[in-house]
């Protein structure tokens, strides 16, 4: 009989928990077009550009100007125009605070005069972070006039569309933007000066069924998806399935409706190439 009690070793059970790493929040990114899990630095330091699939992330105008531009060329006018809630739309004064807080701009794009390849044109660069790019009365009048500004300085005009379309909180006010860049731009072509419009991620709506598409070269970033109504939509009035790859730059480019793809490393030069080209 035994008047004692043995003592058990401590199982590896019983161990004490290893210590979990801690990983800092934003030091990766998942692709939206691979689903790979990237440091972010990486793709910061290839233009937001996925170095798995060559996938181009959405970026803000700010930060799409230096990638555009001549460095140190551009000069921004037509800053003070800001969007007014005429209709008295729901919520529509709030999206714009919002809209303003987050990216620090007071419409969703940026017009001004700059340089490609020594050329000197007048830009303007549409920003989706601010309430999707839609096109208001302020986005169809900067348009308006860096086209005017373009005719008077006898320039280019370039052009880059992010958009989810018109801006359904002003109306129709929005809607008449539409034709108001269409004939400014008409202008512009009788005027014999060139437009190249370029198109990225997304460009749809009325942007896309105005001024976007009617550039004398129309360029496009890879992948970008670019239409009027979006597939989902299109599907379910259709009903039909679409084809694979439907309102994607390559499928536009295969099918006539724009003229070249151009990764966002290459876009300067290319632009600059096509400026000597309308020089020549």
């Amino acid at each position: 009989m035994a008047w004692f009690k043995k003592e058990r070793p401590e199982s590896a059970a019983q161990e004490a928990p290893a210590k979990k790493v801690k990983i800092p929040e934003g030091l990766w990114i998942k692709c939206d077009n691979c689903k790979e899990i990237i440091y972010r630095k990486e793709v910061d330091k290839n233009l937001k550009v996925c170095p798995k699939c060559d996938y181009h992330f959405r970026i803000s105008a700010s930060e799409r100007l230096p990638y555009l531009v001549d460095e140190g060329s551009f000069l921004e006018v037509e800053d003070g125009l800001s969007p007014k809630d005429f209709l008295n739309f729901k919520d529509y004064k709030d999206k714009l605070k919002n809209s303003r807080k987050k990216t620090g701009l007071k419409d969703a794009i940026i017009s001004g005069e700059a340089k490609i390849g020594g050329k000197p044109v007048s830009v303007v660069v549409m920003d989706f972070n601010f309430m999707g790019g839609s096109m208001g009365s302020v986005v169809g009048e900067k348009i308006a006039r860096a086209v005017e500004r373009a005719i008077e300085k006898r320039t280019a005009f370039v052009s880059v569309a992010s958009s989810g379309g018109a801006r359904m909180q002003e109306g129709i006010l929005s809607l008449m933007q539409m034709a108001k860049t269409s004939a400014a731009v008409a202008r512009l072509g009788q005027a014999g000066l060139p437009f190249i419009s370029v198109l990225t991620d997304p460009t749809f709506g009325g942007v896309t069924a105005s001024f976007a598409m009617l550039g004398d070269i129309i360029v496009a970033e890879p992948k970008s998806l670019i239409g009027f109504a979006g597939p989902r939509v299109i599907e379910q009035t259709i009903k039909q399935q679409l084809p694979g790859g439907f309102q994607r730059a390559e499928f536009l480019l295969e099918h006539g409706m724009i003229d070249m793809i151009v990764p966002r490393k290459d876009l300067r030069a290319t632009l600059a190439r096509i400026l000597d080209f309308f020089a020549a």
